[in-house]
């Protein structure tokens, strides 16, 4: 497999449960709990995927999002909110987002857009 993949929370207990469901699935992660580390891991790792939590204390998802873009066009970012704000949600799939959950998330359900995501990137 090999895919990297890059859990950005402020949240640190929702970072630990991706980062060890991701790791039993056999993908390489990384953690981020702030927008500077994010941004240093995405230009460091070039992760294949990114989830990113829309609400982090400093720079925010919608401006963490637009710099992952900036750096690399090909990284894939899947979106997580405890908000239902729809502005925020459209305003990142307009920005590249590929999909997004709400807080508390299915841990199925996103461990297969996951899963999904990657399978393409790797057809292609």
């Amino acid at each position: 497999m090999g895919e990297k993949i890059l859990i950005v929370d402020d949240q640190y207990g929702i970072r630990v449960l991706l980062n060890e469901i991701f790791q039993k699935e056999g993908y390489e992660t990384y953690q981020a709990g702030n927008g500077v580390q994010a941004l240093a891991i995405v230009e460091e790792e070039t992760p294949d995927l990114v989830i990113l939590d829309m609400k982090i204390p400093g720079m925010d998802g919608l401006e963490i999002l637009r710099r992952i873009k900036k750096l690399n066009e090909e990284i894939q970012v899947i979106i997580m909110t405890a908000y239902g704000e729809l502005d925020m949600i459209h305003e990142a799939m307009k920005l590249g987002a590929i999909t997004h959950f709400a807080k508390p998330f299915d841990i199925d359900e996103i461990r297969s857009a996951v899963r999904s995501e990657l399978s393409k990137k790797t057809i292609k």
